[in-house]
């Protein structure tokens, strides 16, 4: 929902610009590699890992075919490294903001999702909490079981709610922070946002000014939408992708937005007409 100029600012720019990490058939260990190191700065947010702290065993499996992606995810997610550094020092709605964000890419949306995870881990413990996002028919439909989990929450996509894009900027400040280094020590970042409902402004982690026009727009003013087209839901042919632009009220943005998700389309920028 922010310009290219924006999203260069606030240090999202190096996702637009890199292609989905997958293992394809017949790859080569050029690609497992990509593979494994995309997985380790996703699952660990962006943590530096040291050699001795790799999961090799699990890096052997992957390479000989023996799991797939998503079961070399849930290996590191599963690890006590993880544990160590998310769990343990974390309360536990701050453990969960993170799992979120690092197994399906996105921020929690209500107190609903945190309070089922609160619930689940109490009942059933930490495996389960952390299988509850693996085996989710959301994890499977964006990632499947070959697709490194990225940060989703910057673009546009279907059943994706609008509040998602300013809370993933509370979880995530730029792609030279990690996840143990940011502001506020270890308390959750969403806990107010999330009994409210409500959305915040996103802030540049460097200057903490605000950018316009993404706190949720004004009202009376119109706001012009950049999107990238994609093709119709079962066409299965290769199509040449199309842009297109649209000038909405603010009371029609939030419809608009829903329109286009449904439609396939991405939404690039939206600034104020």
């Amino acid at each position: 929902m922010i310009s290219l100029i924006n999203a260069e600012r606030l240090g999202i720019a190096p996702f637009r610009e890199t292609e989905r990490v997958e293992l394809r058939p017949n790859w080569t260990e050029e690609d497992v590699q990509k593979v494994i190191q995309a997985a380790y700065r996703q699952v660990f947010g962006n943590d530096h890992i040291m050699e001795r702290e790799r999961l090799t065993s699990a890096e052997s499996l992957l390479r000989q075919g023996t799991i797939s992606v998503q079961d070399f995810v849930r290996a590191l997610a599963q690890s006590e490294l993880y544990r160590e550094k998310f769990f343990q020092s974390n309360p536990q709605v701050r453990f969960i903001e993170l799992n979120y964000k690092h197994l399906l890419g996105r921020a929690p949306y209500d107190e609903s999702e945190i309070a089922y995870h609160v619930d689940l881990y109490n009942n059933k413990g930490y495996e389960a909490e952390i299988n509850s996002y693996l085996d989710s028919e959301e994890y499977q439909e964006n990632f499947g079981d070959s697709i490194v989990p990225y940060y989703r929450g910057f673009e546009t996509q279907r059943n994706q709610k609008t509040v998602g894009f300013s809370r993933i900027f509370q979880l995530y400040r730029g792609y030279a922070n990690s996840d143990r280094s940011q502001g506020n020590g270890n308390r959750a970042k969403l806990t107010r946002e999330v009994a409210r409902n409500s959305a915040s402004p996103i802030y540049i982690a460097s200057t903490g000014q605000t950018l316009t026009g993404t706190s949720g727009g004004e009202r009376e003013k119109f706001y012009r939408l950049q999107v990238v087209q994609g093709a119709k839901a079962g066409r299965k042919t290769r199509v040449r992708l199309s842009n297109a632009e649209y000038v909405v009220s603010y009371e029609q943005l939030s419809s608009k937005l829903q329109e286009i998700n449904k439609q396939g389309g991405k939404i690039t920028s939206i600034t104020p007409a």
